[in-house]
Protein backbone atom coordinates (compact mmCIF):
# COMPACT_ATOMS: atom_id res chain seq x y z
CA UNK A 1 0.00 0.00 0.00
CA UNK A 2 1.15 3.20 -0.49
CA UNK A 3 2.04 6.15 1.94
CA UNK A 4 -0.93 7.92 0.82
CA UNK A 5 -3.33 4.88 0.98
CA UNK A 6 -1.85 4.00 4.17
CA UNK A 7 -2.57 8.07 6.22
CA UNK A 8 -6.06 7.77 4.40
CA UNK A 9 -6.52 4.62 6.45
CA UNK A 10 -5.15 5.50 9.53
CA UNK A 11 -7.52 8.79 8.78
CA UNK A 12 -10.43 6.77 8.43
CA UNK A 13 -9.64 4.29 11.24
CA UNK A 14 -10.04 7.71 13.61
CA UNK A 15 -12.30 10.25 12.09
CA UNK A 16 -15.11 7.70 11.40
CA UNK A 17 -15.73 7.03 14.97
CA UNK A 18 -15.29 10.23 15.72
CA UNK A 19 -18.28 11.13 13.59
CA UNK A 20 -20.18 8.57 14.56
CA UNK A 21 -20.25 9.58 18.19
CA UNK A 22 -20.86 13.59 17.36
CA UNK A 23 -23.77 11.73 14.84
CA UNK A 24 -25.20 10.14 18.31
CA UNK A 25 -24.39 13.29 20.41
CA UNK A 26 -27.12 15.13 17.87
CA UNK A 27 -30.04 12.57 18.92
CA UNK A 28 -32.63 13.55 21.42
CA UNK A 29 -35.15 11.01 23.79
CA UNK A 30 -37.19 14.27 24.16
CA UNK A 31 -40.76 13.97 22.26
CA UNK A 32 -41.59 15.89 19.62
CA UNK A 33 -43.48 19.09 20.86
CA UNK A 34 -46.78 19.92 20.21
CA UNK A 35 -48.63 23.10 21.27
CA UNK A 36 -51.75 22.30 23.02
CA UNK A 37 -54.86 22.92 20.84
CA UNK A 38 -56.42 26.32 22.25
CA UNK A 39 -59.40 25.52 24.96
CA UNK A 40 -61.62 28.71 23.92
CA UNK A 41 -63.21 29.72 21.09
CA UNK A 42 -62.23 30.91 18.05
CA UNK A 43 -63.04 34.35 18.21
CA UNK A 44 -63.20 36.54 21.51
CA UNK A 45 -65.90 39.30 21.99
CA UNK A 46 -68.26 39.54 19.09
CA UNK A 47 -68.61 36.28 17.12
CA UNK A 48 -70.44 38.09 14.42
CA UNK A 49 -67.78 40.78 13.71
CA UNK A 50 -63.89 39.27 14.33
CA UNK A 51 -61.34 41.82 13.15
CA UNK A 52 -57.74 40.62 12.18
CA UNK A 53 -55.90 42.58 14.42
CA UNK A 54 -55.28 45.78 16.20
CA UNK A 55 -52.30 48.38 16.77
CA UNK A 56 -51.72 49.21 20.09
CA UNK A 57 -49.71 52.37 20.43
CA UNK A 58 -47.15 52.57 23.11
CA UNK A 59 -48.01 53.68 26.17
CA UNK A 60 -47.10 57.37 25.78
CA UNK A 61 -49.52 57.99 23.04
CA UNK A 62 -51.80 56.13 25.54
CA UNK A 63 -51.65 58.09 27.93
CA UNK A 64 -50.28 61.53 27.40
CA UNK A 65 -51.02 63.93 30.28
CA UNK A 66 -46.93 64.27 31.48
CA UNK A 67 -47.98 63.57 34.81
CA UNK A 68 -48.78 59.91 34.51
CA UNK A 69 -45.87 59.61 32.04
CA UNK A 70 -43.32 60.90 35.01
CA UNK A 71 -45.04 57.96 37.23
CA UNK A 72 -44.52 55.79 34.84
CA UNK A 73 -41.25 56.07 33.92
CA UNK A 74 -40.16 56.57 37.15
CA UNK A 75 -42.02 53.40 38.14
CA UNK A 76 -39.69 51.81 35.73
CA UNK A 77 -36.79 52.97 36.86
CA UNK A 78 -37.66 52.39 40.44
CA UNK A 79 -40.40 49.65 41.13
CA UNK A 80 -38.71 46.42 43.00
CA UNK A 81 -40.92 43.56 41.85
CA UNK A 82 -39.34 44.77 38.24
CA UNK A 83 -36.01 44.77 39.39
CA UNK A 84 -36.23 41.43 40.92
CA UNK A 85 -37.91 40.10 37.08
CA UNK A 86 -34.98 41.35 35.65
CA UNK A 87 -32.31 39.59 38.10
CA UNK A 88 -34.92 36.80 37.41
CA UNK A 89 -33.63 37.02 33.86
CA UNK A 90 -29.77 37.38 34.56
CA UNK A 91 -29.86 34.25 36.67
CA UNK A 92 -31.91 32.30 33.95
CA UNK A 93 -29.48 33.32 31.28
CA UNK A 94 -26.94 32.65 33.43
CA UNK A 95 -28.00 28.90 34.36
CA UNK A 96 -28.53 28.39 30.27
CA UNK A 97 -24.72 29.43 29.54
CA UNK A 98 -23.98 26.60 32.43
CA UNK A 99 -25.79 23.79 30.73
CA UNK A 100 -24.62 24.98 27.20
CA UNK A 101 -20.89 24.25 28.50
CA UNK A 102 -21.70 20.75 29.21
CA UNK A 103 -21.73 19.91 25.63
CA UNK A 104 -17.94 21.33 25.42
CA UNK A 105 -14.80 19.21 27.21
CA UNK A 106 -13.49 20.88 30.25
CA UNK A 107 -9.81 21.49 29.38
CA UNK A 108 -7.24 23.33 32.02
CA UNK A 109 -3.60 23.36 32.49
CA UNK A 110 -2.06 22.05 35.42
CA UNK A 111 1.63 22.03 37.10
CA UNK A 112 2.29 20.24 40.44
CA UNK A 113 5.70 19.76 42.06
CA UNK A 114 6.42 17.39 45.51
CA UNK A 115 9.59 16.34 47.38
CA UNK A 116 8.82 13.48 50.09
CA UNK A 117 12.02 12.49 52.47
CA UNK A 118 11.78 9.25 53.46
CA UNK A 119 13.94 8.00 56.41
CA UNK A 120 16.60 5.54 56.52
CA UNK A 121 14.46 2.81 57.91
CA UNK A 122 11.98 2.76 55.52
CA UNK A 123 14.02 2.69 52.25
CA UNK A 124 15.03 -0.35 50.56
CA UNK A 125 18.90 1.03 50.38
CA UNK A 126 19.21 1.27 54.39
CA UNK A 127 19.47 5.35 53.92
CA UNK A 128 17.79 8.21 54.18
CA UNK A 129 16.72 9.78 50.40
CA UNK A 130 14.99 12.99 49.13
CA UNK A 131 12.11 12.12 45.97
CA UNK A 132 11.08 14.58 43.80
CA UNK A 133 8.32 14.66 40.87
CA UNK A 134 7.43 17.71 38.89
CA UNK A 135 4.76 17.75 36.51
CA UNK A 136 2.83 19.85 33.77
CA UNK A 137 0.20 18.64 31.43
CA UNK A 138 -3.55 19.62 29.63
CA UNK A 139 -6.08 17.32 30.79
CA UNK A 140 -9.65 17.09 29.97
CA UNK A 141 -12.08 16.45 32.86
CA UNK A 142 -14.87 13.22 32.75
CA UNK A 143 -16.09 15.14 29.17
CA UNK A 144 -19.20 13.10 29.32
CA UNK A 145 -20.28 11.84 24.86
CA UNK A 146 -23.83 13.08 25.18
CA UNK A 147 -24.55 10.35 22.94
CA UNK A 148 -28.28 9.64 23.85
CA UNK A 149 -28.90 13.85 24.20
CA UNK A 150 -28.94 13.92 28.12
CA UNK A 151 -26.77 16.96 27.92
CA UNK A 152 -28.80 18.49 24.71
CA UNK A 153 -32.11 17.91 26.47
CA UNK A 154 -30.73 19.88 29.93
CA UNK A 155 -29.71 22.62 27.93
CA UNK A 156 -33.01 23.11 26.06
CA UNK A 157 -34.51 22.89 29.25
CA UNK A 158 -32.30 25.90 30.68
CA UNK A 159 -32.53 27.96 27.34
CA UNK A 160 -36.85 27.46 27.52
CA UNK A 161 -36.74 28.25 31.28
CA UNK A 162 -34.59 31.20 30.01
CA UNK A 163 -37.16 32.30 27.68
CA UNK A 164 -40.15 31.65 30.58
CA UNK A 165 -38.30 34.55 32.64
CA UNK A 166 -37.68 36.64 29.79
CA UNK A 167 -41.55 36.74 29.36
CA UNK A 168 -42.43 37.01 32.63
CA UNK A 169 -40.17 40.32 32.46
CA UNK A 170 -42.24 41.55 29.61
CA UNK A 171 -45.16 40.55 31.90
CA UNK A 172 -44.27 42.57 34.93
CA UNK A 173 -43.45 45.34 32.58
CA UNK A 174 -46.80 45.34 31.31
CA UNK A 175 -48.23 44.95 34.86
CA UNK A 176 -46.44 47.45 36.44
CA UNK A 177 -47.60 50.04 33.45
CA UNK A 178 -51.52 49.37 34.02
CA UNK A 179 -51.05 49.03 37.48
CA UNK A 180 -49.48 52.82 38.03
CA UNK A 181 -51.82 53.98 35.36
CA UNK A 182 -55.08 52.47 37.18
CA UNK A 183 -53.97 53.77 40.87
CA UNK A 184 -53.35 57.26 39.40
CA UNK A 185 -56.48 57.11 38.15
CA UNK A 186 -57.74 55.77 41.79
CA UNK A 187 -56.66 59.05 43.10
CA UNK A 188 -58.05 61.14 40.79
CA UNK A 189 -61.22 59.73 41.10
CA UNK A 190 -61.06 59.87 44.99
CA UNK A 191 -59.53 63.74 44.97
CA UNK A 192 -62.88 64.51 42.70
CA UNK A 193 -65.32 62.76 45.26
CA UNK A 194 -63.44 64.85 47.92
CA UNK A 195 -63.72 68.13 46.41
CA UNK A 196 -67.57 66.96 45.66
CA UNK A 197 -67.93 66.17 49.89
CA UNK A 198 -66.16 69.49 50.27
CA UNK A 199 -68.54 71.29 48.04
CA UNK A 200 -71.41 69.07 49.83
CA UNK A 201 -70.05 70.11 53.16
CA UNK A 202 -69.94 73.78 52.17
CA UNK A 203 -73.43 73.80 50.82
CA UNK A 204 -74.87 71.71 54.09
CA UNK A 205 -73.11 75.04 56.45
CA UNK A 206 -75.09 77.48 54.28
CA UNK A 207 -78.38 74.88 54.59
CA UNK A 208 -77.69 75.19 58.31
CA UNK A 209 -77.71 78.95 58.56
CA UNK A 210 -80.36 79.19 56.59
CA UNK A 211 -82.71 76.86 58.49
CA UNK A 212 -81.27 78.54 61.78
CA UNK A 213 -82.19 81.74 60.43
CA UNK A 214 -85.82 81.04 59.55
CA UNK A 215 -86.24 79.13 62.85
CA UNK A 216 -85.22 82.55 64.81
CA UNK A 217 -88.07 84.38 62.30
CA UNK A 218 -90.46 81.69 63.99
CA UNK A 219 -90.75 79.88 60.17
CA UNK A 220 -88.85 77.22 60.62
CA UNK A 221 -89.02 74.07 63.46
CA UNK A 222 -86.59 72.49 65.39
CA UNK A 223 -86.70 69.44 64.01
CA UNK A 224 -85.54 71.01 60.77
CA UNK A 225 -82.39 72.56 62.28
CA UNK A 226 -81.76 69.48 63.83
CA UNK A 227 -82.54 67.70 60.62
CA UNK A 228 -79.75 70.23 58.61
CA UNK A 229 -77.38 69.67 61.29
CA UNK A 230 -77.57 66.37 60.91
CA UNK A 231 -77.04 66.01 57.35
CA UNK A 232 -73.97 68.64 58.06
CA UNK A 233 -71.83 66.14 60.23
CA UNK A 234 -72.56 63.38 57.68
CA UNK A 235 -70.89 65.77 54.99
CA UNK A 236 -68.15 66.21 57.30
CA UNK A 237 -67.88 62.68 57.88
CA UNK A 238 -68.06 61.57 54.51
CA UNK A 239 -64.79 64.49 53.54
CA UNK A 240 -62.86 62.97 56.34
CA UNK A 241 -63.73 59.56 54.73
CA UNK A 242 -62.34 60.73 51.09
CA UNK A 243 -59.45 62.53 53.00
CA UNK A 244 -58.54 58.70 53.83
CA UNK A 245 -59.02 57.41 50.81
CA UNK A 246 -56.71 59.74 49.12
CA UNK A 247 -53.98 59.27 51.30
CA UNK A 248 -54.16 55.87 51.04
CA UNK A 249 -54.00 55.96 47.01
CA UNK A 250 -51.07 58.34 47.21
CA UNK A 251 -49.41 55.56 49.59
CA UNK A 252 -49.96 52.77 47.05
CA UNK A 253 -48.77 55.02 44.02
CA UNK A 254 -45.97 56.06 45.80
CA UNK A 255 -45.10 52.14 46.39
CA UNK A 256 -45.58 51.24 42.98
CA UNK A 257 -43.06 54.59 41.48
CA UNK A 258 -40.73 53.22 44.31
CA UNK A 259 -39.80 56.50 45.86
CA UNK A 260 -41.64 59.80 47.10
CA UNK A 261 -44.38 61.37 44.95
CA UNK A 262 -43.95 64.96 43.31
CA UNK A 263 -46.55 67.45 43.95
CA UNK A 264 -49.53 66.23 41.10
CA UNK A 265 -51.72 68.99 40.24
CA UNK A 266 -55.99 68.37 40.25
CA UNK A 267 -56.90 67.03 37.27
CA UNK A 268 -60.62 66.46 35.70
CA UNK A 269 -61.07 62.87 35.60
CA UNK A 270 -63.42 63.95 32.65
CA UNK A 271 -60.81 65.11 30.65
CA UNK A 272 -60.69 62.61 27.36
CA UNK A 273 -57.26 62.93 27.06
CA UNK A 274 -56.48 60.56 30.54
CA UNK A 275 -56.37 57.49 28.55
CA UNK A 276 -56.48 57.45 24.94
CA UNK A 277 -56.96 53.93 23.37
CA UNK A 278 -57.75 53.47 19.98
CA UNK A 279 -60.69 51.66 18.32
CA UNK A 280 -60.67 47.87 19.25
CA UNK A 281 -62.65 46.09 17.01
CA UNK A 282 -65.83 44.28 18.92
CA UNK A 283 -64.78 40.84 18.02
CA UNK A 284 -61.04 39.47 17.55
CA UNK A 285 -59.70 36.26 16.67
CA UNK A 286 -58.35 33.93 19.72
CA UNK A 287 -55.25 34.07 18.10
CA UNK A 288 -54.04 37.42 20.11
CA UNK A 289 -53.81 35.91 23.12
CA UNK A 290 -50.80 33.64 21.67
CA UNK A 291 -48.92 36.57 21.76
CA UNK A 292 -49.40 37.68 25.51
CA UNK A 293 -46.48 38.12 27.65
CA UNK A 294 -47.60 35.22 29.97
CA UNK A 295 -48.61 33.06 27.71
CA UNK A 296 -45.57 32.95 26.04
CA UNK A 297 -44.41 32.22 29.51
CA UNK A 298 -46.45 29.12 30.02
CA UNK A 299 -45.70 27.70 26.68
CA UNK A 300 -41.59 28.13 27.36
CA UNK A 301 -42.43 26.26 30.89
CA UNK A 302 -44.03 23.44 28.87
CA UNK A 303 -41.27 23.11 26.03
CA UNK A 304 -38.57 23.01 29.40
CA UNK A 305 -40.82 20.21 30.84
CA UNK A 306 -41.06 18.81 27.44
CA UNK A 307 -37.06 18.49 27.29
CA UNK A 308 -36.75 17.76 30.78
CA UNK A 309 -38.48 14.41 29.68
CA UNK A 310 -35.36 13.25 27.01
CA UNK A 311 -33.38 13.92 29.76
CA UNK A 312 -35.66 11.35 32.47
CA UNK A 313 -35.02 9.20 29.38
CA UNK A 314 -31.65 9.08 28.49
CA UNK A 315 -30.91 8.20 32.45
CA UNK A 316 -31.88 4.65 31.50
CA UNK A 317 -28.67 4.06 29.03
CA UNK A 318 -25.46 4.18 29.51
CA UNK A 319 -23.34 7.33 30.18
CA UNK A 320 -19.77 7.37 28.83
CA UNK A 321 -16.81 9.75 30.19
CA UNK A 322 -13.28 10.54 29.04
CA UNK A 323 -10.70 11.96 31.19
CA UNK A 324 -7.19 12.47 29.92
CA UNK A 325 -4.46 14.23 30.10
CA UNK A 326 -0.97 14.84 28.22
CA UNK A 327 2.55 16.89 29.67
CA UNK A 328 5.41 16.03 30.62
CA UNK A 329 7.08 14.73 34.16
CA UNK A 330 10.72 14.38 35.44
CA UNK A 331 12.20 13.68 38.98
CA UNK A 332 14.00 17.50 38.37
CA UNK A 333 13.04 20.25 37.91
CA UNK A 334 15.16 21.33 35.10
CA UNK A 335 14.12 18.13 33.47
CA UNK A 336 10.79 18.64 32.98
CA UNK A 337 11.00 19.70 28.89
CA UNK A 338 14.24 17.49 27.84
CA UNK A 339 13.89 14.47 25.69
CA UNK A 340 12.09 11.48 27.41
CA UNK A 341 10.28 13.05 29.63
CA UNK A 342 6.74 13.10 27.85
CA UNK A 343 3.62 11.98 30.06
CA UNK A 344 -0.14 11.13 29.01
CA UNK A 345 -3.34 9.17 30.44
CA UNK A 346 -6.36 8.39 29.19
CA UNK A 347 -9.21 6.76 30.94
CA UNK A 348 -12.59 6.54 29.60
CA UNK A 349 -15.40 4.88 31.76
CA UNK A 350 -18.61 3.24 30.94
CA UNK A 351 -21.56 3.84 33.26
CA UNK A 352 -24.68 1.31 33.11
CA UNK A 353 -27.48 1.81 35.08
CA UNK A 354 -28.21 -1.93 35.80
CA UNK A 355 -30.51 -1.60 39.31
CA UNK A 356 -31.62 1.87 41.06
CA UNK A 357 -34.30 0.54 42.85
CA UNK A 358 -36.83 2.41 40.50
CA UNK A 359 -35.33 5.74 40.56
CA UNK A 360 -34.93 6.57 36.94
CA UNK A 361 -38.66 5.11 36.21
CA UNK A 362 -39.89 7.27 38.82
CA UNK A 363 -37.73 10.41 37.57
CA UNK A 364 -39.55 9.81 34.06
CA UNK A 365 -42.79 9.61 35.48
CA UNK A 366 -42.30 13.08 37.25
CA UNK A 367 -40.48 14.57 34.48
CA UNK A 368 -44.13 13.02 32.38
CA UNK A 369 -46.82 14.57 34.57
CA UNK A 370 -44.63 18.05 35.41
CA UNK A 371 -45.27 18.25 31.71
CA UNK A 372 -48.94 17.51 31.61
CA UNK A 373 -48.99 20.22 34.49
CA UNK A 374 -47.43 22.46 32.74
CA UNK A 375 -50.28 21.91 29.88
CA UNK A 376 -52.86 22.82 32.36
CA UNK A 377 -50.64 25.74 33.49
CA UNK A 378 -50.80 26.80 29.51
CA UNK A 379 -54.12 26.27 28.86
CA UNK A 380 -55.48 27.89 32.00
CA UNK A 381 -53.72 30.94 31.31
CA UNK A 382 -55.04 30.96 27.87
CA UNK A 383 -58.57 31.08 29.28
CA UNK A 384 -57.87 33.55 31.91
CA UNK A 385 -56.73 35.89 28.62
CA UNK A 386 -59.90 34.68 27.04
CA UNK A 387 -62.00 36.01 30.22
CA UNK A 388 -60.40 39.23 30.50
CA UNK A 389 -60.32 40.35 27.21
CA UNK A 390 -63.91 39.09 26.43
CA UNK A 391 -65.07 41.30 29.41
CA UNK A 392 -63.34 44.17 28.83
CA UNK A 393 -64.83 44.74 25.53
CA UNK A 394 -68.28 43.37 26.28
CA UNK A 395 -67.58 46.34 29.10
CA UNK A 396 -66.89 48.95 26.97
CA UNK A 397 -70.50 49.87 25.77
CA UNK A 398 -72.35 49.29 28.14
CA UNK A 399 -70.43 52.01 30.41
CA UNK A 400 -69.97 54.42 27.88
CA UNK A 401 -73.98 54.01 27.84
CA UNK A 402 -73.99 53.94 31.76
CA UNK A 403 -71.75 56.82 32.12
CA UNK A 404 -74.04 58.98 29.74
CA UNK A 405 -77.29 57.80 31.83
CA UNK A 406 -75.54 58.98 35.29
CA UNK A 407 -74.53 62.11 33.43
CA UNK A 408 -78.35 62.71 32.78
CA UNK A 409 -79.08 61.64 36.28
CA UNK A 410 -76.86 64.42 38.28
CA UNK A 411 -78.64 67.34 35.91
CA UNK A 412 -81.81 65.75 37.16
CA UNK A 413 -80.96 65.67 40.27
CA UNK A 414 -79.46 69.25 40.55
CA UNK A 415 -82.65 70.76 39.12
CA UNK A 416 -84.49 68.78 41.56
CA UNK A 417 -82.47 70.37 44.21
CA UNK A 418 -83.07 73.40 43.14
CA UNK A 419 -86.90 73.29 43.07
CA UNK A 420 -86.77 71.65 47.10
CA UNK A 421 -84.98 74.66 48.11
CA UNK A 422 -87.13 76.98 46.28
CA UNK A 423 -90.16 75.34 47.90
CA UNK A 424 -88.34 75.36 51.45
CA UNK A 425 -88.28 78.90 51.22
CA UNK A 426 -91.72 79.43 50.21
CA UNK A 427 -92.74 77.51 52.73
CA UNK A 428 -94.41 75.07 50.58
CA UNK A 429 -92.46 72.32 51.84
CA UNK A 430 -90.56 71.25 54.83
CA UNK A 431 -86.86 70.94 54.69
CA UNK A 432 -86.52 66.84 54.67
CA UNK A 433 -87.45 67.26 50.81
CA UNK A 434 -84.39 68.96 50.72
CA UNK A 435 -82.25 66.86 52.44
CA UNK A 436 -83.48 63.62 50.17
CA UNK A 437 -82.61 65.91 47.09
CA UNK A 438 -79.22 66.89 48.32
CA UNK A 439 -78.37 62.97 49.35
CA UNK A 440 -79.49 62.08 45.85
CA UNK A 441 -77.22 64.53 44.30
CA UNK A 442 -74.27 63.52 46.01
CA UNK A 443 -74.77 59.95 45.17
CA UNK A 444 -75.42 60.73 41.80
CA UNK A 445 -72.21 62.92 41.63
CA UNK A 446 -70.57 59.92 43.72
CA UNK A 447 -71.53 57.31 40.73
CA UNK A 448 -70.72 59.86 38.33
CA UNK A 449 -67.30 59.46 39.55
CA UNK A 450 -67.22 55.87 39.69
CA UNK A 451 -68.61 54.90 36.37
CA UNK A 452 -66.13 57.31 34.83
CA UNK A 453 -63.33 55.46 36.34
CA UNK A 454 -64.71 52.17 36.00
CA UNK A 455 -64.62 53.39 31.72
CA UNK A 456 -60.93 54.55 32.21
CA UNK A 457 -59.73 51.96 33.92
CA UNK A 458 -61.62 49.42 31.42
CA UNK A 459 -59.44 51.32 28.71
CA UNK A 460 -56.45 50.56 30.28
CA UNK A 461 -57.75 46.96 31.38
CA UNK A 462 -58.60 46.21 27.51
CA UNK A 463 -54.97 47.72 26.73
CA UNK A 464 -52.74 45.42 29.14
CA UNK A 465 -55.06 41.98 28.21
CA UNK A 466 -53.92 42.60 24.81
CA UNK A 467 -50.02 42.66 25.45
CA UNK A 468 -50.02 46.36 25.38
CA UNK A 469 -47.85 48.40 27.27
CA UNK A 470 -44.08 47.39 27.04
CA UNK A 471 -42.89 50.00 25.29
CA UNK A 472 -42.74 53.43 25.54
CA UNK A 473 -43.01 55.02 21.73
CA UNK A 474 -43.12 51.41 20.24
CA UNK A 475 -46.80 50.50 18.40
CA UNK A 476 -47.33 46.57 19.00
CA UNK A 477 -49.47 44.90 16.08
CA UNK A 478 -51.95 41.81 17.79
CA UNK A 479 -53.27 39.38 15.47
CA UNK A 480 -51.11 38.08 13.32
CA UNK A 481 -48.14 35.31 14.49
CA UNK A 482 -44.90 36.84 15.45
CA UNK A 483 -41.59 34.74 14.67
CA UNK A 484 -40.81 32.22 17.55
CA UNK A 485 -37.69 33.07 19.75
CA UNK A 486 -35.38 29.66 19.90
CA UNK A 487 -32.70 31.91 21.12
CA UNK A 488 -31.54 34.37 24.10
CA UNK A 489 -31.85 37.79 23.15
CA UNK A 490 -29.00 40.05 24.00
Amino acid sequence: MSRKGKAIGHMNRYTLPLLAALALGGCSLAPDYRQPASPVPATVGDSGAPGDGVMLPGWRALFPDPQLRQLINTALDNNRDLRLAMLDVAEARARYRIEGAALLPSISANAEGARQRLPADLNQTGASTVQSQYGVNVGVASYELDLFGRVRSLKQSALQSYLATEEARRSARITLVSEVANAWLTLMADRESLRISQRTLSAQQQSVDLVRGRVDLGLGSELDLRQAEAALETARANQARFQRRVDADRNALAVLVGGPLPALAGEDLDDPTVAVLPEVPAGLSSSVLRQRPDILRAEHALRAANANIGAARAAFFPRISLTGSAGTASAELSGLFEGGSKAWSFSPSVSLPIFSGGRNRANLDVAEVRRDQNVARYEQAIQTAFQEVADALAARNSLSQEEQAQSALVTATERSLALAEARYREGADDYLAVLDARRNLLDARQQRVAVTLNKLTNRVTLYRALGGGEQADQATLVGHATANQDAPRG
